[in-house]
């Protein structure tokens, strides 16, 4: 027995409890989801959720991994290099992936068990834009994913409880909204903003399809961000307008690009690059909403220098690690006033002598900001901030 514990304990390994669930016992059968739902993952995860009750088997417990060490708050896990090649991931479907390697060829590649396990609040294991080191096996093509680097500029959202990384590694968020067709939600584009200064990174704000509407029905909004220090870009893929600042802005960064459903992000992207071919698909003529061209994020290299990460379009965006207490400073323009709140735990909403509301008052602080401000105070979209509470 001696033998066989020095056998499987290697000097220098750690040992770290990560939660984990059964996967090896047969699952209730769920009769309301469709093919297009397995088969489309942002319009699962925007259908309403329903009561279910689960067994106590299938609750998450805690195993140890041995060879796995924290950096922050990911798990990277310990494996020998040797025969190993560094990628970075394309795309994924499921468990299998598209890695783009060193070698500028891309492999198939399946995701190691234990990365799973390790992956212990987040939704997916690996997400596009992952670095990762891989293996290669089997046929020439082919590899398995022995580790995933440590992430930064993610853009997430919350999912169910748990995180849902869209992208990882990018340096900038190419906000997309649209003039009309579907309308523009300035409300939705603040979430994204919240979520950019969350995580660093820096956000661009292009309102795309100007060609439907008076440029001047624009000016407030573009004015109101353009004053808290956001850029704005207008786009048109019909008439061209804005198509060379675009590129400017995309040339050589990693760029997650992001929005609505509808807004017209994959021809966009076409427009910059004509190499990409990248399907479209126009607006749902009933409802007048975007429909999901692109049903999975995919890195997509560009032409003339630069990645970008084009993403499934989305109708609504819950914040993730964002406590309701301290969304008011994620407001930029919020800040200089704070200070002249009375209450140092001011909601800037019902209280007296607030320096936020004042600054309203003034026209200091834009009005339609402050409102937006109070419905994500006021909305359920904290619900998952806080999974540990």
């Amino acid at each position: 027995m001696a033998a066989r514990k020095k056998k499987h304990s290697r000097k220098g390994d750690r040992k770290v409890r990560v939660d984990f669930r059964r996967n090896r016992h047969s699952r209730a059968r769920q009769q309301n989801l469709t093919h297009e739902m397995l088969d489309n993952e942002v319009l699962a995860e925007d259908a309403t959720n329903v009561e279910r009750v689960t067994t106590r088997s299938e609750l998450s417990r805690r195993r140890t991994v041995v060879g796995a060490e924290s950096d922050g708050d990911q798990l990277i896990r310990s494996v020998d290099t040797e025969g190993c090649q560094r990628g970075r991931v394309r795309s994924f479907v499921g468990l299998n992936c598209v890695v783009h390697g060193e070698d500028q060829l891309d492999y198939e590649c399946t995701i190691r068990g234990v990365l799973r396990t390790m992956a212990r609040e987040g939704r997916n294991a690996v997400v596009t834009g992952d670095h990762v080191l891989f293996r290669q096996q089997g046929d020439e093509y082919q590899g398995v994913i022995e580790r995933v680097e440590p992430r930064h500029g993610v853009i997430s959202r919350g999912s169910q409880g748990k995180e849902h990384v869209i992208a990882a590694n990018v340096d900038q968020v190419m906000i997309v909204a649209s003039a009309d067709q579907p309308e523009l939600k300035p409300q939705l584009v603040d979430r994204f903003l919240i979520t950019a200064e969350r995580f660093e990174i820096r956000p661009v704000i292009c309102i795309n399809k100007i060609d439907l509407v008076d440029a001047a029905t624009l000016l407030p909004s573009i004015r109101t961000w353009g004053r808290i220090g956001y850029q704005v870009v207008l786009t048109s893929t019909v008439d061209g307008r804005g198509m060379d600042q675009l590129r400017s802005l995309l040339q050589d960064r990693d760029t997650a690009f992001s929005g609505q459903s509808g807004v017209g992000k994959s021809s966009l992207l076409n427009a910059v690059d004509e190499g990409l071919n990248l399907k479209t698909a126009g607006v749902s003529d009933w409802s007048r909403k975007g429909t999901h061209t692109t049903r999975r994020a995919r890195l997509v290299p560009l032409g003339f220098g630069g990645n970008v990460v084009d993403t499934p379009g989305i109708r609504q965006f819950e914040l993730w690690d964002v406590g309701i207490e301290e969304v008011d400073g994620f407001f930029n323009e919020f800040r200089p006033f704070i200070a002249w709140c009375r209450f140092p735990d001011c909601s800037h909403q019902h209280e007296k002598h607030c320096g936020v509301k004042t600054a309203v008052e003034d026209g200091r602080i834009s009005e339609a900001r402050y409102r937006s401000y109070l419905r994500l105070r006021n909305e359920d979209v904290f619900q998952w901030s806080n999974p540990d509470n």
